[in-house]
């Protein structure tokens, strides 16, 4: 694998990257039936209510799948289980592009799914290990970039795309892209023997700290917030905002370049100053989210304050992965799974919370009010997070340490694992 970053130069080691490409196809696929909907519902023969569950089916195998992948992948080598889930991956959705039967499309959305939780938890411990500790934070914000990019690029390329060549065109383009993928993962991670058998015991004992579930719970509660308002953003800047049908699109590209810069920020402050970014993250958030409610009446405002909210939210999200992932200690892969499962219950939760208030008299600016609430949450176990923080000093004493037995351990995976 690739050597830790070199502080001086920057840069990030190559299989990084590769994660975050990795994350950009699986966000293309969990969000791009959302503007296929129509198209597939006529195809299947099935109502456009009824498409919907294809994704809810795919959060809720991200959900359970993510932490269930880490356990039962625990004993493979990184490199295999990457390689697996790309496999599963480009299977899935074949299976998906030349089904006609709703049920084997839903059953292929699960698998998909499975397989995109397995990639996620072990991507960000090969990340995180591959960047080193001092730059953990910048690593995940880079693998978290994939996603946002799926949002601002894959997505709406993915719905322009199916109306033309069908919804099944999609689906085949990202089989091929996971399928090209291999050869890169064969490339730049090598295959090494475990020197030990992970206990899967020991892994679950390694979650009993407390910190750990404060970084989830606070992943949780963000992206509840965030997701309440945002799953419903379309009436509000149609019917409250008056901005034309035609460009909601295009504010929801300045969402999505909004969350690219925030995943970047996070990524480069995180690492120094956890604390200070989430907790300024989150504040923000909650504030940019509660001025949409009287200011949403101008569709300038409006927008800025959609580009804001991207903004301050993701910067959140790579951190507290990151810290997850760092109070896991020896169980890494399956910290970075439950991470995965917060964020996703955190969307599936928000956007129930959020429907209801839509539908109730508050109206198109029910969701904003929501997510105001839920992400000021957040601020809870980040307060408590922030007050029972390792010293500075000795924080990056323990940096140190980690760096200094990776580069003396290149050559060992298992041990660089440990060190994150």
């Amino acid at each position: 694998m690739s050597s830790p970053t070199n502080e001086r130069s920057g840069k990030l080691p190559l299989v990084v990257w590769v994660m975050s490409a990795g994350t950009f196809l699986m966000g293309t696929t969990e969000f791009v039936i959302a503007g296929l909907l129509p198209e597939m519902a006529g195809d299947l023969g099935v109502s456009v209510a009824r498409t919907g569950l294809l994704i809810t089916a795919f959060a809720v195998g991200m959900i359970v799948g993510a932490p269930l992948m880490a356990v039962a992948t625990l004993r493979l080598p990184q490199r295999s289980t990457l390689v697996m889930a790309l496999a599963i991956f480009s299977v899935g959705h074949v299976i998906a592009a030349l089904s006609s039967s709703f049920t084997i499309l839903l059953a292929a959305r699960v698998v998909t799914a499975l397989a995109t939780g397995a990639f996620w938890s072990v991507g960000a411990v090969v990340a995180t290990t591959a960047a080193g500790p001092a730059a953990s934070s910048r690593a995940l914000g880079v693998m978290n970039g994939g996603m946002t990019i799926a949002n601002v690029i894959g997505v709406p390329l993915g719905a322009w795309a199916g109306q033309f060549i069908g919804w099944r065109g999609p689906f085949w383009v990202l089989a091929a892209l996971s399928a090209a993928a291999v050869p890169a993962i064969l490339r730049l991670m090598p295959a090494v023997e475990r020197h030990e058998v992970p206990s899967i015991r020991a892994e679950f004992a390694a979650l009993r700290q407390g910190r750990i579930w404060l970084a989830l719970s606070a992943a949780a509660l963000l992206m509840g917030g965030l997701m309440a308002t945002y799953s419903y953003i379309s009436p509000l800047l149609t019917e409250r905002a008056g901005i034309p049908s035609g460009a909601v699109a295009l504010v929801l590209v300045g969402f999505g370049v909004g969350a690219l810069l925030g995943t970047t920020a996070g990524g480069r402050f995180g690492d120094r100053r956890p604390s200070a970014t989430t907790l300024t993250g989150a504040a923000l958030t909650a504030l940019v989210l509660l001025l949409l409610v009287p200011l949403s009446t101008s569709a300038v405002a409006t927008v800025i304050l959609v580009v804001l909210m991207g903004m301050t939210g993701f910067t959140v999200v790579p951190v507290v992965t990151a810290l997850a992932v760092r109070f896991g200690g020896s169980a890494p892969t399956l910290a970075a799974a439950l991470t995965v499962s917060a964020f996703n219950t955190g969307t599936a939760v928000g956007s129930w919370a959020g429907g209801i208030s839509l539908d109730s008299s508050l109206g198109q600016t029910g969701p904003a009010l929501v997510g105001a609430v839920v992400a000021t949450l957040t601020l809870v176990p980040l307060t408590v997070l922030a007050l029972r923080r390792t010293p500075r000093t000795q924080e990056s004493r323990l940096v140190r340490q980690g760096t200094d037995q990776e580069e003396g351990t290149a050559g060992d995976a298992d041990t660089r694992r440990a060190t994150v």
